[in-house]
């Protein structure tokens, strides 16, 4: 600490009170101190630090009326035990102007308002108060018989003695409760300062608009946001889990969901490729079971191993193919073999949403069957209900979908410049046999 303009105006005004006194000893009740007193002896000592601190702490005319009306006792850590054993945050925290009130507490902490020796700790009773209307038990260890006060063992008794007071250095800083729960409760206050704060406005980011509070949902009530927003570009940016009914913790537990449908796949037959690409080739049956733990309910058209064998090297090498191409192949909806024939038997074609958004899937009737897709990349309901459990359904279809590519529209070559062309007028047989008859000179034929 930068001590020279607090000692030196602390000297001053000690100079000015022993001029303006010329007393040896302090006079009681005077309210001035002279050279010979405690506090001047605290600058010409090891415990400078200490000083500084009741220089910033505004202290000087309290223990200067201290001094006056009776002897002091100061236990005083040294200035080594300030600067080696003080936390730098609690150091900062005591020297931050906010906190003029938990310095002062600290130090007058440290002063007791009458004179107590080392040969009288003994007969003395254990507690005492202090000028911050604390109290201070003092003991002597029995098997080292060194004297303590509170934690704090006396390392140099009666270091300091003057006429108005004594001091006592101690190993390292006392420090009261109420100082310590102002610093605990400050820095629980720091830690949380970066945190946004419950009921601060937030952003929608994908309307630009305030969001406005949701209102309570129920464990296992569907989701609220759509399932784009829940899906994450990793596995490690899926949202947590949602509370529900399943699940030891009342989870929906999607993971486990997801394993049993894929083991489901894999005992089923027909379906090893489909499984191969969920599990090693794409994170997409960790990304899967993160959806179903937050609600959101799934209907997975899979291919079976012979329509995944006609896919080419290209359509696979493409970066995130295998991931599109799955993508486009759950809805997020959660639909059976008889929920989906009976739209389509009623209504003719339905389109069902995908997670490769815009794409829609289209399912119409054929055959008393569900057919899916377009023309030749059409595929059929080819093995209904492979698993459901009222959150995944697993439906097996003979081809691999693909959407429907806009084409664009073709060039129109420019149009060719139109020529007025005047249509001659046809002359009747009549009227070409009478031109022969009489020549031309008759008007009509020429």
């Amino acid at each position: 600490m930068d001590s020279s303009y607090g000692v030196s105006k602390l000297l001053l005004l000690l100079l000015a009170a022993s001029i303006a006194t010329a007393l040896p000893e302090t006079k009681p009740g005077s309210g001035q101190i002279n050279s010979n007193s405690v506090l001047v002896a605290l600058l010409d000592s090891h415990y400078t630090e200490l000083a500084e601190l009741v220089e910033k702490a505004l202290l000087l005319q309290t223990l200067e009326e201290a001094v006056g009306r009776h002897n002091i006792t100061i236990f005083a850590p040294r200035n080594d035990a300030l600067e080696r054993n003080l936390d730098p945050l609690f150091k900062s925290f005591l020297l931050e102007p906010r906190n003029l009130k938990s310095l002062q507490s600290l130090l007058l902490f440290h002063i007791l308002p009458r004179r107590i020796t080392s040969p009288q700790w003994p007969s003395l009773s254990h507690h005492h108060r202090t000028l911050s209307n604390d109290h201070l038990h003092l003991t002597v260890d029995s098997p080292t018989l060194r004297l303590k006060v509170d934690s704090a063992e006396i390392i140099r008794p009666d270091d300091v003695i003057r006429p108005d007071g004594i001091i006592h250095g101690i190993e390292r800083l006392l420090i009261p409760r109420s100082v310590q729960e102002d610093f605990n409760r400050r820095r629980s206050l720091r830690s949380i300062s970066a945190v946004l704060p419950e009921g601060a406005p937030e952003v929608d980011p994908r309307t630009h608009r305030l969001k406005k509070p949701a209102p309570p949902v129920p464990a296992g009530s569907p989701p609220v946001l759509p399932v784009y927003d829940a899906m994450s570009p990793g596995p490690s940016l899926a949202p947590a889990p949602a509370p529900g009914p399943g699940g030891p913790r009342h989870h929906f537990n999607g993971e486990a969901q997801v394993k049993d449908f894929i083991h489901t796949l894999l005992h089923y037959g027909g379906y090893n490729e489909m499984a191969d690409i969920l599990v090693n080739l794409t994170s997409l049956a960790t990304e899967m079971g993160r959806l179903v733990s937050e609600g959101y309910v799934l209907t997975v058209l899979a291919p079976n191993d012979e329509a995944m064998a006609k896919l080419t090297t290209d359509q696979l090498s493409e970066p995130g193919a295998p991931e599109q191409i799955v993508y486009y192949h759950i809805i997020p909806e959660y639909q059976t073999e008889e929920s989906m024939y009976n739209a389509v038997r009623r209504f003719g074609k339905v389109k069902y949403d995908s997670l490769r958004f815009p794409h829609k899937v289209l399912a119409q009737e054929a055959d008393g069957s569900v057919k899916f897709g377009h023309g030749e990349g059409s595929a059929y309901l080819f093995d209904p209900d492979i698993y459901t459990d009222g959150r995944i359904s697993v439906q097996g279809i003979d081809g691999v979908l693909f959407p429907v590519e806009e084409t664009p529209a073709k060039e129109i070559k420019p149009a060719a410049p139109v020529v007025k062309k005047v249509a001659k007028s046809r002359r009747g047989k009549l009227m070409e046999v009478a031109c022969k008859l009489m020549g031309s000179r008759f008007i009509p034929c020429q």
